[in-house]
Protein backbone atom coordinates (compact mmCIF):
# COMPACT_ATOMS: atom_id res chain seq x y z
CA UNK A 1 0.00 0.00 0.00
CA UNK A 2 1.13 3.60 -1.14
CA UNK A 3 1.84 5.75 2.22
CA UNK A 4 0.86 9.69 1.32
CA UNK A 5 4.41 10.50 1.41
CA UNK A 6 5.53 8.36 -1.59
CA UNK A 7 3.66 10.53 -3.95
CA UNK A 8 5.84 13.59 -2.93
CA UNK A 9 9.27 13.41 -3.52
CA UNK A 10 12.19 15.52 -2.03
CA UNK A 11 12.91 18.84 -3.23
CA UNK A 12 16.05 19.53 -1.28
CA UNK A 13 17.69 17.32 1.41
CA UNK A 14 15.81 18.05 4.28
CA UNK A 15 12.31 19.35 3.02
CA UNK A 16 9.44 17.86 0.88
CA UNK A 17 7.99 19.26 -1.91
CA UNK A 18 5.13 21.37 -0.79
CA UNK A 19 2.07 19.86 -2.86
CA UNK A 20 -0.57 22.16 -3.72
CA UNK A 21 -4.61 22.56 -4.28
CA UNK A 22 -5.11 25.96 -6.59
CA UNK A 23 -3.06 28.61 -5.15
CA UNK A 24 -2.87 27.57 -1.83
CA UNK A 25 -0.22 25.23 -0.08
CA UNK A 26 -1.39 22.13 1.58
CA UNK A 27 -0.50 18.71 3.72
CA UNK A 28 0.17 16.02 1.38
CA UNK A 29 -2.29 14.10 3.01
CA UNK A 30 -4.80 16.79 2.13
CA UNK A 31 -4.08 16.65 -1.22
CA UNK A 32 -4.69 13.09 -1.61
CA UNK A 33 -7.60 13.39 0.15
CA UNK A 34 -8.92 16.21 -1.95
CA UNK A 35 -7.86 13.91 -4.92
CA UNK A 36 -9.89 10.94 -3.65
CA UNK A 37 -12.95 13.03 -3.29
CA UNK A 38 -12.94 14.83 -6.69
CA UNK A 39 -13.08 11.26 -8.12
CA UNK A 40 -15.59 9.08 -6.11
CA UNK A 41 -19.46 10.73 -7.10
CA UNK A 42 -20.68 9.18 -3.37
CA UNK A 43 -18.12 11.07 -1.73
CA UNK A 44 -18.91 14.38 -3.20
CA UNK A 45 -22.58 13.58 -2.17
CA UNK A 46 -22.05 12.54 1.06
CA UNK A 47 -19.75 16.09 1.86
CA UNK A 48 -22.52 18.03 0.59
CA UNK A 49 -25.22 16.32 2.31
CA UNK A 50 -23.31 16.53 5.40
CA UNK A 51 -22.03 20.39 4.72
CA UNK A 52 -25.84 21.35 4.06
CA UNK A 53 -27.22 19.92 7.05
CA UNK A 54 -24.62 21.02 8.96
CA UNK A 55 -25.94 24.83 8.56
CA UNK A 56 -27.75 27.28 9.55
CA UNK A 57 -30.02 27.41 6.50
CA UNK A 58 -30.27 23.42 6.85
CA UNK A 59 -31.91 24.44 10.36
CA UNK A 60 -33.74 27.45 9.42
CA UNK A 61 -35.58 25.60 6.49
CA UNK A 62 -36.79 22.95 8.59
CA UNK A 63 -38.32 25.44 11.05
CA UNK A 64 -40.50 27.13 8.24
CA UNK A 65 -40.72 23.75 6.97
CA UNK A 66 -42.46 21.84 10.00
CA UNK A 67 -43.92 25.13 11.29
CA UNK A 68 -46.28 25.58 8.37
CA UNK A 69 -46.89 21.66 8.22
CA UNK A 70 -48.31 21.31 12.04
CA UNK A 71 -50.03 24.98 11.50
CA UNK A 72 -50.93 25.25 7.82
CA UNK A 73 -50.68 21.85 6.56
CA UNK A 74 -52.54 18.96 8.93
CA UNK A 75 -54.68 18.84 11.47
CA UNK A 76 -52.88 16.51 13.49
CA UNK A 77 -49.37 16.47 12.26
CA UNK A 78 -47.74 14.53 15.30
CA UNK A 79 -47.75 11.07 13.68
CA UNK A 80 -46.58 12.03 10.37
CA UNK A 81 -44.41 14.38 11.07
CA UNK A 82 -42.80 12.21 14.01
CA UNK A 83 -42.13 9.51 11.31
CA UNK A 84 -40.34 11.67 9.22
CA UNK A 85 -38.54 13.43 11.14
CA UNK A 86 -37.57 9.90 12.53
CA UNK A 87 -36.36 9.36 9.37
CA UNK A 88 -34.64 11.87 8.84
CA UNK A 89 -32.62 11.76 11.80
CA UNK A 90 -31.35 8.00 10.62
CA UNK A 91 -30.40 9.28 7.26
CA UNK A 92 -28.77 12.61 9.00
CA UNK A 93 -27.08 10.46 11.44
CA UNK A 94 -25.41 8.15 9.03
CA UNK A 95 -24.03 10.65 7.11
CA UNK A 96 -22.49 12.25 10.10
CA UNK A 97 -20.59 8.53 11.06
CA UNK A 98 -19.60 8.42 6.99
CA UNK A 99 -17.90 12.12 8.16
CA UNK A 100 -16.10 10.83 11.34
CA UNK A 101 -14.88 7.89 9.66
CA UNK A 102 -13.49 9.70 6.78
CA UNK A 103 -12.20 12.07 9.38
CA UNK A 104 -10.67 9.44 11.38
CA UNK A 105 -9.06 8.19 8.33
CA UNK A 106 -7.91 11.30 7.48
CA UNK A 107 -5.96 11.85 10.76
CA UNK A 108 -4.32 8.39 10.71
CA UNK A 109 -3.08 9.38 6.93
CA UNK A 110 -1.71 12.37 8.49
CA UNK A 111 -0.38 10.93 11.92
CA UNK A 112 1.46 8.53 9.47
CA UNK A 113 2.47 10.72 7.20
CA UNK A 114 3.88 13.25 10.26
CA UNK A 115 5.59 10.06 11.46
CA UNK A 116 7.72 9.38 8.30
CA UNK A 117 8.11 12.89 8.18
CA UNK A 118 9.62 12.91 11.74
CA UNK A 119 11.44 9.78 11.10
CA UNK A 120 13.33 11.26 8.10
CA UNK A 121 14.08 14.38 9.74
CA UNK A 122 15.27 12.49 12.82
CA UNK A 123 17.85 10.31 10.94
CA UNK A 124 18.93 13.80 8.96
CA UNK A 125 19.83 15.25 12.35
CA UNK A 126 21.85 12.15 13.63
CA UNK A 127 23.63 11.85 10.84
CA UNK A 128 24.26 15.66 10.97
CA UNK A 129 24.99 15.13 14.88
CA UNK A 130 27.38 12.62 14.15
CA UNK A 131 29.45 14.53 11.55
CA UNK A 132 29.81 17.70 13.81
CA UNK A 133 30.94 14.96 16.45
CA UNK A 134 33.46 13.69 14.09
CA UNK A 135 34.74 16.97 13.08
CA UNK A 136 34.94 17.95 16.40
CA UNK A 137 36.91 15.31 17.58
CA UNK A 138 39.14 16.10 14.47
CA UNK A 139 39.57 19.24 15.93
CA UNK A 140 40.14 18.38 18.77
CA UNK A 141 43.53 16.38 17.86
CA UNK A 142 44.64 18.58 15.87
CA UNK A 143 44.29 21.74 17.99
CA UNK A 144 44.34 20.50 21.15
CA UNK A 145 46.05 16.59 21.82
CA UNK A 146 48.76 17.40 19.27
CA UNK A 147 51.91 18.95 20.62
CA UNK A 148 52.75 22.36 19.42
CA UNK A 149 54.92 22.44 16.22
CA UNK A 150 58.73 23.54 17.10
CA UNK A 151 60.01 26.68 15.09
Amino acid sequence: MDSPLSRYSRSSPNTWARPAIGDRLHHPVVVEQALRRRKDLQLRLADRITAFAGSMPFVSLHAVLFAVWMLLLERDPWPTLTLVVSLESIFLTAFVMIGQNRQGAFQQAKADHDFQAQELELGANTQLTQEIHRLLVDLHRQFVSEPPPDP
